[in-house]
């Protein structure tokens, strides 16, 4: 199994997810073999409403507000590289680790 991996970005950090539709709940599903980090999301396939939901939850999970999160990369796939501005690599893994424990 890869370690997860956050990235120090020019002015935050960044991570990549893999992203699963139509859940019953929006929550942090673990962390792949590959060290992707695995998100669930409630919202349908629709990638604008994926995207959208995804920052939200994001933005609550990791206590920043949703203007400094942007998904750089993977816009209409399920795997998404996240940018997040103005956190440490170390306080966003932080941030993110209670949510890992489950």
């Amino acid at each position: 199994m890869r370690k997860f991996e956050i990235k120090d970005a020019v002015g935050g950090a960044a991570f990549t997810v893999r992203i699963v539709t139509r859940a019953a709940q929006s929550e942090v599903a673990g962390l792949q073999d590959d060290g992707v980090l695995k998100i669930r999301l409630t919202s349908s396939s629709t990638e604008g409403d994926v995207n959208e939901e995804l920052i939200t939850f994001l933005a609550k999970v990791i206590a920043v507000p949703k203007e400094r999160i942007e998904i750089v990369a993977g816009l209409n796939s399920r795997e998404k590289l996240i940018s997040v501005e103005g956190i440490d690599p170390g306080l966003l893994e932080q941030r993110l680790a209670p949510h890992l424990e489950k």
